[in-house]
């Protein structure tokens, strides 16, 4: 765990609604995605029929590539949100000081589904206990989330007294 990760007391702001903004950005960022899924099945059930049923067979393994392909799109890139995180005003940031990049982006995303599946209302309760409202998969993949618009101010201020106590 990083020691410079922004601490809810010290800078509230950064936690400020960011589980009730988890939820909202979930259901962008799952609209976007069931959007995008209904035009992929649609064209390979078109072309199913071309193909002699051979797209069909595909459709299962081609349909969760490009969802996953959406999170590396989007977390991979230097905002390091969904669509759905970036409208709702949020960032995630890694806590074990590597950064996000490669195929460890998909590992949040991928822990993420895997505790919905098994217990959303669990992950959902040690987020309200955990002080930075870190949910189960963000505990496991070693993420936070937070509010993009005020963390560039902290870590302006964390290195400005960096720079003044060396």
């Amino acid at each position: 765990m990083r020691t410079d990760l922004p601490d809810p007391v010290s800078a509230p702001e950064l936690f400020e609604s960011v589980l009730p903004r988890r939820v909202l950005a979930f259901f962008i960022d799952s609209a976007i995605m069931i959007f995008v899924t209904a035009i992929i099945a649609i064209v390979g059930g078109i072309a199913g029929f071309f193909t002699l049923g051979l797209t069909w067979i595909a459709l299962p393994v081609v349909i969760p590539l490009v969802i996953l392909g959406y999170y590396a799109a989007t977390l991979g890139s230097p905002n390091r949100a969904t669509i759905g995180m970036a409208a709702m005003d949020l960032v995630l940031t890694p806590t074990r000081g590597a950064p996000l990049d490669g195929w460890k982006i998909l590992v949040h995303p991928l822990v993420f589904w895997i505790t919905v599946w098994l217990a959303w209302p669990v992950s959902l309760v040690i987020a309200l206990l955990t002080p930075r409202r870190e949910m189960v998969h963000d505990l496991i993949a070693g993420t936070l989330m937070l509010r993009r618009s005020p963390m560039a101010r902290h870590w302006r201020n964390l290195a400005g007294r960096a720079s003044t106590q060396a």
